[in-house]
């Protein structure tokens, strides 16, 4: 989907991801989850052939990603990351958003889940998520678990 001159967001399924582009996608997100917030997590949890991956591009080059992993029994949103030279500029938001439709159309009336860091917690309040549990720490990162009501089109 176009969404500017040279800003596209584009859905793609677990079976759609080439070794190129699984790599990219995968590099990208140790670059901002492990490397920049050094945080030696284990990204590779079991869930990203369950997922729908949402890749945020300008021109060819990947900027930001998200996952909209399948019920189990909530629909989850993780791996929500954008390049820091493109934050501040509303890619999260127009990717959550972008994600909660895209629930809200294949996943009709589920809740959505995420494991948000903790200073994120405002921004996920805007989008209707609400903590369902205290501050966590989750390798070396704190987080907080929110929940956002079903939505359904």
């Amino acid at each position: 989907m176009k969404i500017g001159a040279d800003i596209t967001l584009d859905w793609r399924r677990w079976a759609d991801l080439t070794a190129p582009l699984l790599y990219e996608l995968l590099q990208f997100r140790q670059a901002i989850f492990v490397v920049e917030q050094a945080s030696p997590y284990a990204d590779l949890d079991g869930r990203d052939a369950r997922a729908e991956h949402l890749l945020l591009r300008r021109a060819e080059a990947l900027i930001g990603c998200l996952r909209l992993i399948e019920p189990d029994p909530l629909v989850r949103i993780g791996r929500v990351a954008v390049a820091a030279g493109e934050r501040g500029h509303g890619f999260a938001r127009l990717m959550m958003e972008a994600a909660l439709q895209r629930a809200a159309e294949i996943y009709l009336h589920r809740d959505v889940a995420l494991s948000a860091q903790t200073y994120l917690e405002p921004f996920y309040q805007s989008l209707g998520f609400t903590a369902i549990s205290a501050p966590y720490d989750d390798y070396g990162v704190p987080h907080i678990d929110m929940i956002g009501p079903a939505r359904g089109t």
